[in-house]
């Protein structure tokens, strides 16, 4: 080994004082290099990947902001805003069509007031006789009535035109108020809750025709009305006769009066 050093040192002493210099500096480019690849690449190494690190989480960030901005942005518009603003409409709607509907039942005969009116009425014709008073169920005003067809009605008991008129109101009343009421629904076909009630009283009378059409004539003249149902005359010994007569109210309440 000393002898290699020997050598070597002998090698270098012929050397002329420009190729020493030439392999001092190649010494020193290979102690340095050997430095760089010993203790300065691996640190350079992990300075790249944790700068790589820090760009990917800086860019997660602004994923995430971004997502976060255009969820709070989502949350700035009220999604039930075109829901609210329906249901306004809707209530709109529905209290003009009930004021229409009570100015319709303030023209007509309280459900509790049906039954006394009619014995007044009764009363100041003593010569008809009352055979039966009943009440009818209480019915919405969509549905069909359902009694028989007369066989046989005294001329003079069809309705008035007044009358046809009020009732045709109060059906497309009620019609445009339950089109406003009924809101789209996804749990079914759910039946609609009547907006008007009918309200009927069947009584059967026994007297004279005359006194009949006496009857039906001040039922005519009631400043508040009511709707005829059916009047059904049957001929008896002259000149008694037996007139079965059904009477209509409307009311906003289901609820049937006490007799």
């Amino acid at each position: 080994m000393k002898e290699q050093w020997i050598k070597l040192a002998a090698r270098i002493d012929a050397l002329s004082l420009r190729e020493r210099g030439m392999v001092l500096a190649a010494a020193f480019a290979a102690l340095v290099f050997l430095m760089y690849q010993l203790a300065l690449a691996p640190q350079y190494a992990r300075h790249k990947a944790l700068r790589l690190q820090i760009e990917q989480q800086h860019k997660q960030a602004g994923n995430i902001d971004a997502e976060v901005n255009a969820k709070v942005a989502a949350f700035a518009i009220d999604p039930d805003m075109e829901s609210r603003r329906r249901i306004v409409e809707l209530r709109r709607s529905i209290e003009t069509e009930s004021g229409a509907l009570r100015a319709v039942q303030h023209g007509l005969v309280a459900p509790q007031k049906m039954v006394p009116l009619l014995e007044q009425i009764l009363r100041a014709n003593m010569r008809l006789r009352l055979l039966s008073l009943k009440t009818l169920p209480v019915s919405g005003l969509s549905e069909p009535l359902t009694y028989a067809k007369p066989a046989s009605v005294a001329p003079g008991f069809a309705n008035a035109t007044s009358r046809e008129e009020v009732q045709t109101s109060v059906a497309m009343a009620t019609q445009h108020a339950a089109q406003g009421a009924a809101a789209p629904s996804a749990m079914g076909q759910a039946k609609q809750r009547e907006l008007l009630y009918r309200h009927g009283v069947e009584l059967v009378l026994q007297g004279s025709y005359l006194d009949m059409l006496a009857y039906m004539e001040a039922l005519e003249r009631l400043p508040q009305q009511l709707f005829w149902g059916r009047a059904e005359l049957q001929a008896g010994s002259y000149p008694e006769a037996k007139l079965t007569l059904t009477l209509y109210t409307l009311s906003l309440d289901d609820k049937w009066m006490t007799l």
